[in-house]
């Protein structure tokens, strides 16, 4: 029985025109550039404007641009998977939207919420189908509107996120490339820490609710830190040792990008250079689902077929995890 693996072919990104920069946003509420720099690493991030633009909206723009540049025709697509937290509704499902507006007809599509961790789980969800010779394309899509529960009189919380979407194709390989490992975690003692505190089932929408600012995101910004130094660390030195490589295997680290002091920390836990972490949070902050994917994309034109990346991300929940992979092509 031939065996597949399931390997990017290709990946797009959509970033909004509108930057909201440190400077800007210190007018908006009791903050500065030097003060988010040295505890963020942040220096401006995408804003999506207009009325009733949602997370489809981006995601359905950074699946357009994929099929385009794959030639993939719609119809070909078997399967889409959306990552988000920032849905368009709480029904029906943001891909079954962007799926709508782009002619994805010949597929089911679903959402998956694991906050910043959504792409990896959903990465790993989609491999299944792939691996299994069920599907021969399948699209994961990391897109979140983080602007649109952001609080921007909370100096904690606002200078950290943005709006952004990317979308990468899977497709069947007989080579060793591909998607090769994953490890995902989750501990729901993360509810505490980090969460929104109404607009679910649990404590609907009223106005008392809307008043009380409680749909926006509430961070324990300490705790979530701690834990998300750990986790990162742990998870992508469980994935090394699992496969037996050290840092000189490894071509590149993609980290979820919520803080550089994060990043920073797991990189040095796992012995890499910055050369070889892909950082672009000074430029798009925390955009959620949408971190890693959104790096390879930026860095697509470095990735060389055979290299060995790991993706690694902790988000709220909470959830956590990496990803091995071999890079399935030569840039384009």
């Amino acid at each position: 029985m031939t065996k597949f693996n399931a390997a990017i072919t290709g990946i797009a990104a959509y970033l909004p025109e509108y930057i909201l920069t440190n400077d800007e946003l210190s007018l908006m509420v009791d903050t500065n550039d030097e003060w988010i720099m040295t505890r963020i690493g942040i220096k401006e991030r995408r804003i999506l404007k207009g009325e009733g633009l949602g997370s489809s909206f981006m995601g359905a723009e950074a699946v357009a641009a994929l099929l385009a540049k794959t030639n993939t025709r719609p119809e070909e697509i078997d399967l889409l998977i959306c990552a988000t937290v920032t849905p368009d509704h709480a029904f029906p499902a943001t891909a079954n939207i962007i799926s709508e507006k782009t002619g994805i007809k010949n597929a089911f599509s679903f959402d998956i919420n694991a906050a910043c961790s959504g792409f990896i789980f959903a990465l790993t969800v989609a491999m299944q189908f792939v691996e299994n010779g069920k599907f021969k394309k399948v699209i994961v899509v990391g897109a979140d509107k983080m602007s649109s529960i952001t609080d921007y009189t909370d100096r904690a919380t606002c200078p950290l996120f943005g709006d952004a979407a990317s979308a990468v194709l899977l497709e069947p390989t007989t080579e060793n490339l591909g998607i090769l490992d994953s490890i995902l975690y989750t501990d729901g003692v993360g509810f505490n820490h980090l969460h929104m505190k109404a607009g679910g089932s649990a404590k609907p929408s009223t106005h008392a609710t809307v008043d009380a600012r409680e749909h926006y995101i509430y961070q324990e910004g300490q705790a979530v830190f701690k834990w998300a130094v750990s986790k990162m660390a742990d998870v992508s030195v469980e994935m090394m040792e699992k496969h037996n490589l050290s840092a000189v295997d490894l071509a590149w680290l993609v980290p979820h990008q919520a803080n550089l002091r994060i990043i920073d920390a797991v990189a040095n836990r796992m012995g890499l250079s910055k050369e070889k972490v892909m950082i672009n949070i000074h430029k798009y902050g925390n955009t959620t689902s949408a971190t890693i994917p959104l790096c390879l994309w930026e860095w697509e034109n470095q990735l060389h077929k055979g290299d060995n990346i790991i993706l690694s991300a902790f988000g709220g929940g909470f959830t956590w995890g990496s990803v091995y992979l071999k890079w399935a092509y030569d840039p384009k």
